[in-house]
């Protein structure tokens, strides 16, 4: 091992100013649905993303949420809840009422 030491001289290093994200680094939604490998066409994809958007991780919703976002009727939403959970990009939640859903991390 080389242990020379790196000589900075007289600078003065500013780590106070420094802005360092420690906490749990971002996971976005490209990275999940790559990951999941699944071919969803371009429409489902821009889908994804709006819902994303604006539940991310934490929030739940349901088919009411996705028809108002998304513009869709209820069995385009339905089928698109139903298709996303068979790949396993959104699960289930109890306790917010029946068919709620949120991301899966």
């Amino acid at each position: 091992m080389n242990e020379e030491k790196v000589d900075i001289g007289d600078t003065k290093v500013d780590i106070e100013n420094g802005k360092v994200d420690i906490q749990d680094k971002k996971v976005d939604i490209k990275s999940v649905l790559s990951e999941k490998g699944s071919d969803f066409s371009v429409k489902t994809m821009i889908h994804i993303h709006r819902l994303f958007e604006k539940f991310g991780f934490d929030e739940v919703f349901g088919r009411s949420a996705v028809m108002e976002l998304l513009g869709l009727k209820g069995s385009g939403a339905s089928k698109l809840l139903s298709n996303l959970v068979q790949v396993d990009i959104i699960e289930p939640v109890s306790g917010h009422g029946k068919g709620k859903y949120k991301f899966k991390k």
